[in-house]
């Protein structure tokens, strides 16, 4: 048995996906979504409706007038947000509380991404829904290996910052796999389309081993930009750090992500209202 396998067999490693994310998760593949249904799949869980409308209202978004239910959420953020969001929130859930991550930061840079990969899709003409879905879940294997195996990966943090560009490279030296790939387990058993789980899985390195899922590409893009906003970088470190293979393959101006004025990048503070 494989080192992740050992991992995805403890007890209780992969959360089960609530009923409600079931049945968001089927609509990826309809071609028309009924919203006044989605908006009655969300409602019927009322933690999950919640934290959905916390996150709505929240600065992040910059509402002009806040959203009391599922429905008023879908109608000005859109289904493509509202999907993802409901089902980050159930993730959220599923790892309320996990020693040696800053959740807050978490999902401020999961954001971030996935902003920033629906920002790069749009123009490449990729899905931007399985590009915003995927870049909002893409880091969630890091929680997963986190609550199964807390002590390692609290050494692991002291060394290798859980944001850290080399974060990826580091797991794999120590434990021969990755967030990327634990992610991509979980995206399998909550049965997410195949595309988002090849997105998530392939992220790292997108285009090695004869893969091509263009969406893994953006997210490695996207991510590398969000974690460079959380690290502070200047504009000579952006420039150096820059993934120019991946964004040469994609056909990506560099100027569009390294640049100061990124409309889809939320700076540290600003979702305070800082």
């Amino acid at each position: 048995m494989t080192p992740i396998h050992k991992l995805l067999k403890q007890p209780n490693a992969l959360p089960s996906a609530p009923k409600v994310v079931r049945k968001l998760i089927e609509t990826f593949d309809q071609e028309e979504v009924d919203m006044l249904k989605v908006a009655e799949y969300i409602e019927a869980d009322p933690v999950l409706t919640a934290k959905l409308l916390k996150l709505a209202n929240s600065a992040f978004f910059g509402l002009t007038r806040s959203v009391s239910d599922a429905r008023g959420a879908i109608n000005v953020l859109g289904l493509i947000k509202v999907r993802a969001l409901v089902i980050a929130a159930a993730l959220d859930d599923s790892f309320h509380a996990v020693g040696g991550v800053n959740l807050n930061q978490f999902w401020r840079y999961s954001l971030n991404t996935a902003n920033l990969s629906r920002y790069l899709a749009l123009p490449i003409r990729l899905d931007e829904s399985a590009s915003f879905t995927a870049g909002l879940v893409h880091a969630i294997g890091e929680l997963v290996m986190h609550v199964a195996m807390p002590e390692p990966m609290l050494e692991l943090n002291r060394s290798i910052p859980l944001l850290d560009l080399k974060r990826a490279r580091a797991q794999r030296g120590v434990f021969g796999y990755s967030y990327a790939e634990v992610g991509a387990a979980l995206a399998r058993e909550w049965k997410f389309p195949r595309n988002m789980v090849d997105a998530i899985e392939h992220q790292i390195a997108p285009f090695d081993n004869d893969v091509y899922e263009p969406i893994a590409g953006v997210i490695h893009i996207a991510s590398w930009r969000a974690r460079a906003e959380e690290l502070s970088l200047g504009s000579q470190a952006l420039i150096s750090s820059y993934p120019d293979p991946v964004g040469l393959v994609l056909g990506i101006d560099p100027d569009t992500v390294i640049g100061e004025d990124i409309p889809a990048l939320t700076r540290i503070g600003e979702e305070d209202g800082a």
